[in-house]
């Protein structure tokens, strides 16, 4: 017999359907929103004589890139990886070679090749790693980042442990200077925009709901033939290219690429930025770093001991929150809906007594 669903459950022609455990579908307002102060920001930093501040802008927005890169595999995919600084840094290092040795200024050429180079890095550390666990992932992951950040040191052809100075800022034509920080923010929006769009699309899909339910139980997913392996490098190596272009811009921002973006405390860094922001959720990895990166602008004003500050407010979100800022967030939603359906019991309530 076919029972009718009811008007709630009914989907509208058209509708997009109502999003499952799996899904992380951020409000179109939300988006909407943070589009709309990036896009203001300058101009309103500007007004108020803070132009210093849209480097700084940038800067948050290059690490929330290379963070984001970092939750799709630790968040959605339960990998932790303490080398993924290793790509950012090839990707750093494709560009600023690129550019100051072969001449190769545009940034249609080289953020993409920046992107390739970390990929296929992600490729070759990632068929080794993955056949790993736990533990070993983690220091294998770890010993890889080493051994290329070494290897950059030993490299005095392009700077060695004095690092490699770029020309300048990559062209993009169109009438856009790069050398002006304005137009690189705008530029950068516009790159991280898409990045985070694109991971809202691959996280969404069927490939996204796989990781997430091999990280929940591998065992199991491996029991219904599922080919876990290759599902987990392809979401490494799709990291590892997004930390490449990350990488790119951060080369482009400061026009200078060092062995030091390769260490593994870069590494920890950016696990840092995914714990505080939220790990596993979509917005984390950008929440994380703007509140890493502002409270170090902050506290570097008044103590050279910056990090014991920054230690203090990362314990209080552990000790508060344990699955970050984010969770706040969402914790606040659900007390406001159950007070809305508290007060619409009351009142449901007081109508029968009437």
């Amino acid at each position: 017999m076919n029972v009718p669903m009811s008007p709630e459950r009914a989907a509208k022609p058209g509708a997009r359907p109502p999003a499952g455990l799996l899904d992380h579908r951020p409000s179109v307002w939300t988006v909407v929103a943070l589009l709309c102060f990036l896009l203001l920001l300058p101009p309103v930093l500007k007004a108020l004589g803070e132009d210093f501040y849209v480097g700084v802008a940038s800067r948050v927005l290059v690490y929330a890139l290379a963070a984001a890169s970092l939750n799709l595999i630790l968040g959605w995919g339960g990998m932790v990886s303490f080398g993924h600084a290793a790509f950012v840094g090839l990707g750093a290092y494709a560009a600023g070679i690129a550019m100051s040795s072969l001449g190769w200024m545009s940034a249609w050429v080289t953020w993409p090749l920046a992107a390739l180079v970390g990929g296929v890095a992600a490729l070759a550390v990632g068929a080794i790693s993955l056949r790993t666990q736990g533990v070993y992932f983690i220091m294998i992951t770890l010993a890889f980042a080493q051994m290329l950040y070494f290897l950059m040191v030993s490299l005095k052809t392009w700077g060695g442990d004095d690092g490699l100075s770029l020309p300048g800022r990559a062209t993009v034509g169109g009438g856009i200077d790069l050398s002006s920080d304005v137009h690189f923010y705008y530029v950068v929006v516009g790159v991280v925009s898409l990045a985070f769009w694109l991971l809202h699309r691959l996280v969404n899909a069927r490939f996204g709901h796989t990781l997430q339910a091999i990280r929940e139980n591998e065992g199991r997913m491996l029991a219904l033939g599922v080919p876990v392996y290759r599902v987990k490098l392809v979401a490494f190596v799709l990291a590892g290219a997004l930390a490449g272009l990350a990488g790119a811009l951060s080369a482009n921002q400061n026009s200078f690429v060092s062995p030091s973006m390769m260490q593994w405390s870069q590494s920890g860094m950016l696990m840092v930025m995914v714990i505080l922001g939220g790990v596993g959720h979509f917005w984390g990895p950008l929440v994380g770093a703007a509140v890493f990166l502002l409270l170090e602008e902050v506290l570097v004003a008044y103590t050279i001991h910056w990090q014991l500050g920054l230690g203090a407010v990362l314990l209080a979100v552990v000790l508060l929150a344990p699955n970050g800022l984010m969770s706040l967030l969402g914790r606040a939603r659900q007390l406001l809906r159950q007070r809305a359906l508290r007060q619409e019991a009351q009142q449901r309530v007081a109508r029968e007594v009437v």
